[in-house]
């Protein structure tokens, strides 16, 4: 089954160029017909000369970062984007989500909507639509937020994944928080699930573990895509005997967002490491997976810096509720192993109950999918997707930033001109404080 991929403003288009590199390389590495098979039949379809081609709309409000992705795609040589799969315009969303979401979205509904049935009448079989955008822009998260709603519309029984990058808590747009509260309100309502990476967490991992000296957009925008791909290509479930998982999009889904007040996913992956010190490093599973279980415990984003001193509470410390404010309490979660000895691993750390709600048993709560075919040149590597507080604190400061400045009723007429109503502010926040409650409630 295909998933089709809809990027949107200029973080969405440049995400997701570096995810189809990142899956077509891996796709393409060694001797692995039918994982290569499988990959393919997901992500490209192909020309009549057999080049493979992204299953990807591409939409944008300013065409710069769209020919960019596209001449990108072109000159790796190992396949390209359509020739008519994409949208643009001359002037921007000016960092507004109304603008956005309440002029630019609704003009050019249509052709978007076409763009979108053109490539998933493509597929064979559709798995869901996968929406790459960023929260704190206009483009990215106005019509984002707009396509998603259309997308639902359209195709009501398909599965919607939103892939959102959050935005640095400091140094970027000053309206960021506005255009984030308006995007994930909206979001919850229309997506099955969001998958969340956060600016600042991607590029400590350029910084801290990656060795880079000068980061730029390209090289956290790599790390996301090296994740996402970790996630999304092929693997085997407990369900799927011996076969690859055709519905990558519905299995996550189902996996990890079993309610609709919980939707919000983060990532870690571990090893990671510049691509100049692999051959010379080795991994053993047991090592690999108890740095990764403390990761999830302590909500720790990278292997670097995991705080040993965060511990699973017992039973009677729950019950007393002296959890403790550091410990990371999990919905859900999904462990994914990719590469040598995966039969081997010990994945029972992941199934203590101690690590989940009470309201759900740990059998329900944790998924593992595994596949022999090592991942992006590491040996050994392992992916948890978690549906967790991790995203509480982060979700909470922003909520806390944007309702100050409407306190103050600072820059609401920019979004009131467009069409936005301070009521329609009130109820996102409200949304959105119901989600906070709801993740705070988890332990």
């Amino acid at each position: 089954m295909s998933v089709v991929t809809v990027q949107l403003g200029q973080c969405g288009n440049q995400v997701g160029q570096e995810l189809f590199d990142v899956v077509c390389s891996d796709a393409q590495e060694g001797q692995r017909k039918t994982y290569s098979t499988v990959s393919c039949e997901r992500f490209f379809h192909q020309t009549r000369h057999g080049d493979p081609v992204a299953r990807a709309v591409l939409i944008d409000m300013e065409p710069k970062v769209i020919n960019q992705s596209r001449t990108k795609a072109a000159k790796s040589g190992r396949w390209k984007y359509g020739d008519n799969s994409y949208f643009s315009q001359k002037q921007g969303s000016g960092n507004n989500w109304a603008n956005g979401y309440c002029v630019h979205g609704p003009r050019h509904r249509e052709v978007v909507e076409e763009l979108v049935r053109r490539e998933v009448e493509r597929c064979d079989r559709l798995a869901g639509l996968m929406a790459m955008m960023s929260v704190a822009g206009g483009t990215g998260s106005g019509v984002g937020t707009y396509v998603t709603q259309c997308l639902r519309d359209v195709y009501p029984k398909s599965f919607i994944l939103n892939h959102l990058t959050w935005p640095f808590g400091t140094g970027e747009v000053i309206v960021q928080n506005y255009n984030s509260v308006l995007t994930l309100a909206h979001l919850y309502q229309l997506s099955d699930a969001i998958l969340v990476h956060e600016n600042d967490t991607v590029h400590r991992i350029c910084s801290q573990l990656l060795a880079i000296k000068h980061i730029s957009f390209s090289d956290v925008n790599r790390v996301i895509a090296h994740q996402l791909g970790s996630v999304l290509q092929p693997v085997l479930t407990a369900d799927s005997h011996g076969v690859y998982s055709r519905n990558p999009l519905g299995e996550l889904v189902s996996a990890l967002a079993c309610h609709p007040e919980y939707k919000l996913l983060s990532v870690c992956t571990i090893p990671q490491m510049p691509s100049s010190s692999i051959a010379y490093s080795t991994f053993s599973w047991p090592g690999l997976l108890k740095h990764l279980r403390q990761m999830l415990i302590s909500n720790s984003k990278m292997e670097e810096g995991i705080d040993w001193q965060v511990r699973v509470p017992t039973g009677s410390e729950r019950t007393r509720g002296l959890t403790g404010s550091c410990f990371n309490t999990s919905l859900a979660n999904l462990l994914i192993l990719r590469g040598k000895d995966v039969y081997s691993a010990d994945t029972g750390g992941f199934a203590d109950p101690a690590l989940y709600t009470s309201w759900l048993s740990s059998e329900e709560a944790f998924t593992q999918w595994k596949s022999q075919v090592p991942f992006n040149k590491y040996e050994k590597s392992a992916t948890l997707v978690s549906n967790s507080q991790a995203l509480l604190r982060p979700l909470d400061n922003m909520v806390g930033k944007a309702w100050n400045m409407f306190a103050s009723r600072a820059y609401i007429h920019q979004y009131t001109k467009f069409g936005i109503s301070e009521e329609d502010f009130l109820e996102s926040f409200t949304s959105l404080e119901q989600v906070i409650s709801s993740y705070s409630q988890l332990c």
